[in-house]
């Protein structure tokens, strides 16, 4: 597993509470001492994790340029789950499950988003492509504001073959593209559901949209003619919520 370099007040103190076991070294600005900082040294010494204090050029590196807030979390990282885990946690949930799909997002900004509507949301888990897609950056676990360390995140080969898994455990597969007429606000999001969320610009691949039970759209006003991909997400994903709460 690759190092990671977890960065942003937020992150890091996410990591430490759910993740703490992958945290081999918390760094700090040798220049920061506040209630935030010093919650977060806290709380790697209770969990016996190593504090360095350094220069903010060398967080700067560590953080490839992004704003780390003075504070860097280096990971081992966490072994990603895969199909058969997807399988797994499918069969153990004692509840209909609310999952989401995202076929191909490219932006670490835009996944850590979704992470975040997501769990907002109350989605049980996210699925995305190994290939061809962001994988869990610094960058995404940043912008999730913690929900990066607290949302099961699966990484499978096959994504339609993934989709035709779950619809055989009882997962409706509803699908979100801009050329079918069907409105999200028609279809019924209180069963066993799977949203599926396309790449910025490109949509659902082919096989992914062929793969799906059902299509629907966002309808838009005025000249825009589609919405951001972590937007887009948060206006499904919210509507799905306030039917499985009713």
């Amino acid at each position: 597993m690759k190092t990671q370099y977890i960065h942003g007040i937020h992150a890091v103190k996410s990591a430490l509470k759910y993740d703490p076991t992958t945290i081999q070294e918390i760094v700090v600005d040798k220049r920061r001492s506040d209630d935030k900082s010093n919650a977060i040294i806290g709380a790697a010494k209770k969990a016996g994790v190593t504090v360095s204090r350094r220069d903010k050029k060398e967080l700067d590196k560590l953080a490839d340029g992004e704003n780390h807030q003075g504070v860097i979390a280096v990971s081992a990282g966490s072994k990603p789950k895969g199909d058969k885990e997807l399988t797994d946690f499918i069969q153990q949930l004692e509840h209909n499950p609310f999952l989401l799909i995202l076929d191909g997002v490219q932006d670490p900004h835009n996944l850590g988003a979704c992470l975040r509507t997501a769990n907002a949301a109350g989605v049980d888990a996210v699925i995305i492509p190994k290939d061809k897609a962001v994988g869990m950056t610094s960058v995404v676990h940043k912008v999730s504001c913690g929900a990066s360390h607290v949302i099961p995140v699966f990484q499978i080969t096959n994504l339609a073959r993934t989709m035709k898994s779950l619809q055989k455990e009882g997962v409706w597969i509803i699908g979100t593209a801009g050329e079918t007429e069907q409105s999200y606000l028609d279809v019924d999001f209180k069963g066993s559901v799977a949203v599926v969320m396309g790449a910025e610009g490109e949509g659902m691949r082919r096989l992914t949209k062929e793969a799906c039970d059902f299509l629907v759209k966002i309808s838009m006003e005025g000249v825009v003619e589609s919405l951001n991909v972590s937007v887009a997400t948060g206006v499904v994903l919210f509507e799905a919520k306030r039917q499985r709460a009713s």
